[in-house]
């Protein structure tokens, strides 16, 4: 499935958070805080608002918008004010 985001929504995937501390201690999921850098896949098709590209690995609102399954991965669906960084 292809999803093309409207206006300015940005599609991003949710980057899988570390499983392991820098000791060596395995974080279980549930305990386990929901990461807040994602990487740009599609953009919606306002040029003047959007200042990401795909492939750009950005930081955004914790509580920011939409969560959608797609083939068995999550993604997020966020309008551009919700994207804070851009991480480089």
């Amino acid at each position: 499935m292809i999803i093309k985001p409207l206006a300015d929504r940005v599609l991003l995937k949710p980057e899988v958070a570390e499983e392991k501390t820098a000791s060596g201690l395995f974080i279980p999921q549930t305990a386990q805080e929901k990461t807040q850098v994602a990487v740009v896949k599609a953009v919606g098709d306002d040029a003047e608002a959007i200042k990401v590209k795909p492939g750009d690995r950005v930081m955004h609102d914790k509580y920011a918008g939409t969560q959608v399954k797609i083939d068995g991965d999550d993604y997020l669906i966020v309008q551009m004010s919700d994207i804070i960084a851009i991480v480089e």
